[in-house]
């Protein structure tokens, strides 16, 4: 969703992915069917997307005791975060891509982090992303513009954003090619796309989805059979 809102309103957008060594390659997969797509879809899109960069954080498995880099069950840790939390993931996700857009003379560094519903991991709130934004641009004396659409959207609005900015044919992209399960299931198939349909994203997911298909307006793609 980042992405589209992204080739929407920027002339060039490159990509970067992070390999952590997390659990479900199955994002990274994913990443790639999207990128191989969207362009299709827009011609303003096709002609801004440009690079796409892969980088292996592999350390970060190393020292990230978290459901996402082992194999343990998704529940409340003693510090009231769910144990799916990696720590400092999403700060040192910016910090790489703060020194890409840095050597490629960029600076605004979208990111899909959302506060309104979410599974409480600090590095997605929006005070955090400022002070981050800040710290970047001290660290390398460049301004960066760290923009999160995404943030105060809930996951209905975010299905309707998505059929703004690319109409069912985008909807239907989301469903079938994106990947929020953190089971990392693309085995079961819902109307929202794929995933194992208990895990904290697949409730959310399905939540936001059902609640936007049932609006008037809603151009609802996809669908098939669970």
């Amino acid at each position: 969703m980042a992405l589209a809102w992204a080739l929407s309103r920027f002339a060039l957008v490159e990509t970067v992915g992070f390999d952590y060594r997390q659990r479900h390659r199955v994002e990274l997969e994913a990443r790639e069917r999207v990128l191989s797509r969207i362009g299709a879809l827009n011609p303003e899109w096709q002609g801004r997307l440009g690079r796409n960069h892969l980088i292996e954080l592999g350390a970060l498995s190393e020292v990230s005791p978290s459901a996402l880099t082992r194999d343990q069950p998704i529940e409340p840790s003693a510090n009231g975060l769910p144990t799916s939390f990696v720590p400092g993931r999403n700060l040192i996700f910016f910090s790489f891509a703060a020194a890409i857009a840095y050597g490629r003379g960029l600076k605004h560094l979208v990111g899909g982090m959302c506060e309104t519903d979410f599974s409480g991991y600090p590095d997605c709130r929006d005070d955090t992303l400022k002070a981050l934004q800040v710290a970047l641009g001290l660290g390398m004396d460049t301004r960066f513009v760290i923009e999160t659409p995404l943030m105060w959207l809930d996951k209905r609005a975010t299905w309707a954003l998505a059929q703004e900015l690319g109409g069912p044919a985008f909807v239907d992209l989301v469903i079938e090619e994106t990947h929020t399960c953190y089971e990392g299931d693309r085995t079961h198939r819902y109307p929202w796309g794929y995933g194992c349909g208990k895990c904290p994203a697949c409730a959310l997911r399905a939540r936001g989805y059902e609640a936007w298909a049932a609006e008037p307006t809603a151009g609802v793609a996809g669908g098939g059979p669970q």
